[in-house]
């Protein structure tokens, strides 16, 4: 097959398999800042002491940049000059933080706007930078759910907080018509750049993430055939020797390790190869580790041969020569819901959830996986 060929079977899109199977449950909801709130939470204590002022921002059906703008409009500050550990929804209420040089603090003093408001502030001795967070904590409502959905949503959700989600990359980071890789795509064939270097970086992003999501994917279906197929079914399937069917069906996860690949202490740490299976297993179940998928470029930390190896190629294979043009890394394929709580108002059929999720997580993803909807959920 080549590059052309692959190219039109890459820009058809992608509909991620869930790890759950159930049937679609009906709920609705809507990104409002009464059914949608997230909460950043920050990395580390800020420490008292420094040159920079952190401030928590609350804001309703802003984005980040937005927010930041108003700021700059009222007190003179240049956009430049404000920090921030990561983006968050326009849609709902969201609460973050965000750094500025202490001797400017007096200039947002008097702000006021009706869909942004400042609250505490904390000394630091850094400026904020993208991914100084530790996560994010996220409650969202559910409406127009029958008792019975109910049971069916709690189900799953206590399924999802005991074995973990496939950490796909959501469908914000695609756009609004699902087409941003394609861009970054045209941009790596065409060899161009963009002027402005933070679109030309996001583009090309885009296009990294949707080959991750088709890579964790098939690791999904993997998963799925391992738990529902022999082992002679699964080495045929795979082309593998029937003793690796038979150790990948003995995994107690849902998710299934494979010799060779690439993983991650969890939630932080460095990279290394899955060399003993049976015990990688057993600290994937204690969550102090977890695979990590390919986000392609020069600088990732590559995996050996064996089936993970030759599954990653079938995606990325065709694309290894725009390698080069991107820096690259490795992400969690497979990621833990935290402090997750759910509950059910019958008299108003509402369904409620709270949980917290390392940074990087879409909790569109956990909502897809819940309702068994496409990820890009419409209110």
């Amino acid at each position: 097959m080549n590059l052309e060929e692959k190219n039109i079977i890459l820009t058809e899109g992608l509909k991620p398999l869930r790890s759950l199977k159930h049937s679609p449950i009906n709920a609705y909801f809507s990104k409002n800042s009464s059914d949608f709130v997230v909460r950043e939470v920050p990395l580390y204590e800020f420490s008292g002491s420094g040159e920079h002022l952190v401030v928590q921002i609350a804001k309703k059906d802003l984005s980040t940049h937005e927010a930041l703008r108003l700021l700059s409009e009222h007190s003179g500050i240049k956009l430049k000059d404000f920090g921030y550990a990561g983006l968050k929804d326009k849609q709902g209420q969201t609460f973050q933080y965000i750094s500025l040089p202490k001797k400017l603090a007096s200039s947002l003093e008097n702000f006021s706007h009706e869909k942004l408001k400042i609250g505490a502030s904390f000394i630091h001795n850094n400026k904020l930078k993208i991914g100084h967070l530790k996560g994010n904590s996220f409650f969202i409502r559910l409406k127009k759910v029958s008792k019975l959905e109910a049971l069916k949503l709690e189900s799953a959700f206590k399924s999802l907080c005991e074995q973990g989600y496939p950490n796909y990359f959501g469908y914000q980071r695609f756009g609004k018509f699902k087409d941003n890789f394609k861009e970054g795509l045209e941009l790596l064939q065409s060899g161009k750049r963009l002027k402005n270097p933070k679109i030309h970086n996001f583009l090309l992003s885009a296009f990294q993430s949707e080959l991750f999501n088709r890579y964790l994917s098939k690791r999904i279906e993997l998963s799925h055939f391992a738990r529902d197929f022999s082992p002679k079914e699964l080495a045929s399937i795979y082309k593998i020797d029937v003793n690796l069917a038979k150790s990948l069906k003995a995994q107690k996860p849902f998710f299934k390790l494979l010799e060779n690949e690439v993983l991650g202490h969890y939630p932080y740490g460095k990279c290394f190869l899955c060399e003993d299976v049976a015990s990688e297993v057993a600290r994937f179940e204690a969550r102090d580790i977890v695979p990590l998928g390919l986000l392609l470029g020069a600088k990732a930390y590559e995996a050996k041969e064996g089936l993970a190896k030759n599954l990653e190629n079938e995606i990325f294979a065709p694309f290894e020569r725009f390698a080069k043009d991107m820096q690259g890394s490795r992400r969690f394929l497979w990621s833990f819901i935290e402090q997750g709580k759910c509950a059910y108002d019958e008299e108003k059929a509402h369904f409620s959830l709270e949980f917290f999720l390392q940074k990087g997580s879409y909790a569109t993803t956990i909502l897809s996986e819940l309702l068994g909807q496409d990820e890009d959920l419409k209110a």
